[in-house]
């Protein structure tokens, strides 16, 4: 019987990160979870070893190669709130650039030659063409996407010298839960809209605010790319693999590939939970594009990814029944 691949994924108690691990798990991986719970949670954690601990530490890194015979690693580890990044920078160059960098280094120190790296949409600031390529310039309006964008530049430069193989995963915005209920968003503070609206029908939040009603678009509120966890876990999986199998390096969007206003995002959700939602309006927030949706060309081509579940009714569907679970009982997500 074959033996499953470990695979290292720092940041594998999170959201995103657990997730992935199920999706590992199921592909025939095992996924070692590294994790400080800074903003994790250890109940996340169920389809491979736990280790708790930072990233930075090099000595912990290099045990854990060892132990497990790591051939490949996910970086999920980072702080990712823009307004906190605003009023804290250096916690976010500390964390999101010298502890990643000081990650990266153990990894090439243990003859780790493969990582997939959890960026960001937010690297583009404000798109100059809508759908985003890759190739649109990078021109970050807030330290959070510029951590990240320092950070792509960081793996460039220790791929060139060190031969570490990398695959840049740029995210828009992640959405929905585990179908099976076993990994969903639970952020505190939360700051994402889709959970933030079910808090609100659940009457566990205020009503949303939609921030602006004035925009360019068909109803005057803001365009953004939404796609399923499960979507993103399934990139993450393949995109490890491309590399374990010998792939060069590759940025990459991941998103649906499409659009929806804010309005149309509550529309939506009305009809997916048969509920209204409590909402009004504010004004706009400073640094917000009139429209975020990824291309996402690049991805199908290069790992023959598509998203199967990013749809806005199962997205939202799914993140209400895990929003109904966490009400009562309050399990761990991330």
């Amino acid at each position: 019987m074959t033996q499953p691949i470990p695979i290292l994924v720092a940041g594998g108690a999170g959201y995103i990160g657990a997730q992935t691990c199920k999706a590992l798990a199921q592909a025939g991986y095992l996924p070692i979870t590294l994790d400080n719970l800074v903003m994790g949670h250890a109940e996340a954690v169920k389809w491979g070893p736990f280790h708790r601990g930072d990233i930075r530490d090099r000595d912990l890194v290099l045990g854990l190669v060892r132990q497990y015979g790591i051939k490949g690693a996910i970086h999920f580890a980072a702080h990712s709130l823009v307004g906190e990044s605003v009023r804290d920078p250096a916690k976010y160059y500390d964390n999101n650039v010298a502890a990643g960098v000081a990650f990266a280094s153990a990894l090439i120190e243990a003859g780790v030659t493969a990582l997939v790296f959890s960026s960001t949409a937010a690297v583009y600031g404000v798109p100059e063409i809508s759908p985003i390529p890759e190739t649109h310039p990078t021109a970050p309006i807030n330290p959070y996407g510029a951590s990240k964008l320092a950070f792509e530049g960081a793996l460039r430069w220790l791929g060139e010298a060190h031969g570490l193989r990398w695959t840049v995963l740029r995210y828009f915005n992640a959405a929905g839960a585990d179908p099976d209920g076993e990994v969903g968003e639970l952020h505190e503070p939360e700051t994402h809209l889709i959970p933030l609206l079910c808090r609100a029908v659940l009457g566990e939040g205020p009503p949303l605010t939609v921030f602006g009603r004035d925009y360019d678009t068909p109803d005057g509120t803001p365009i953004r790319d939404y796609v399923h966890v499960v979507d993103l876990a399934d990139a993450h999986v393949r995109a490890i693999g491309r590399l374990l199998e010998g792939g060069g390096n590759l940025t990459l969007n991941v998103g649906a590939g499409e659009g929806a206003t804010v309005l149309r995002i509550l529309a939506a959700a009305e009809a997916a939970i048969g509920r209204p939602v409590p909402h009004g309006f504010g004004p706009r927030r400073a640094g917000d594009p009139v429209s975020l949706v990824a291309d996402t060309r690049r991805i199908q081509a290069e790992l023959g990814w598509r998203p199967t579940r990013s749809d806005l009714e199962t997205m939202i569907k799914d993140a209400y029944r895990w929003a109904e679970k966490a009400s009562g009982e309050r399990p761990t997500g991330a």
